[in-house]
């Protein structure tokens, strides 16, 4: 099985997928391409992602694009991974989660893009505010149903696509707080920051 991702220090996308693969504990081979080298990397990606786009997920002869399509079957691939909570309430609300994650937050995503190792203090916008705000509520919201530590109690592809948005509140200096935040939402946000997962990702970005 091998994944196609993006520069880890800026690829979001990539890291989702990766981090649902690495929590399978299946082999990997990891293809690296070197985003914002347009002289080669739209030529590299092309070589293995026939949407031009990096995620992408090579195995059984096919090859499997899109952050949240790859998470799918990766859920389906490996059923003892328990990649998606086995209540099926709790499972759709963790795909429900993650389906606004993949579409939403647009503010958020343009005024702090990921930037792994970047520390510093950014006022937020009104719209990126509007942004946290939601997802310190969704967050809690999921918390108070689970009681931790993840969204909806164990791990699932839904902390996976999370764990981008954490990477931004700790380089940006976002305040919870002031978006609503009890201190549960700031715990679980450091917490994804610190699995296993994330980890092996960070020492290679």
């Amino acid at each position: 099985m091998e994944i196609v991702i993006g520069t880890k220090r800026w690829s979001t996308w990539s890291m989702r997928p990766w981090l649902a693969l690495k929590r399978t504990g299946a082999p990997l081979r990891e293809t690296l391409i070197q985003l914002r080298e347009v002289e080669t990397s739209t030529a590299e990606i092309a070589r293995h992602s026939p949407s031009g786009l990096v995620p992408a997920l090579k195995d059984a002869g096919v090859v499997i694009v899109d952050s949240l399509a790859i998470c799918e079957y990766l859920a389906d691939r490996f059923p003892a991974a328990k990649l998606w909570p086995e209540d099926p309430i709790d499972r759709a609300l963790a795909r429900s989660a993650a389906a606004e994650m993949h579409s939403g937050f647009g503010a958020l995503r343009r005024e702090c893009p990921m930037e792994l190792g970047l520390r510093t203090e950014k006022p937020m916008t009104a719209e990126v505010e509007k942004d946290v705000r939601r997802i310190v509520d969704l967050w809690l919201g999921l918390l108070d149903r689970s009681g931790g530590p993840f969204l909806l109690g164990d791990w699932s592809i839904a902390d996976a696509f999370f764990t981008p948005v954490a990477t931004r509140f700790e380089s940006y200096g976002v305040d919870l707080k002031i978006c609503g935040d009890d201190g549960r939402a700031r715990a679980y946000s450091e917490g994804l920051l610190k699995t296993p997962e994330y980890l092996a990702w960070l020492a290679d970005a």
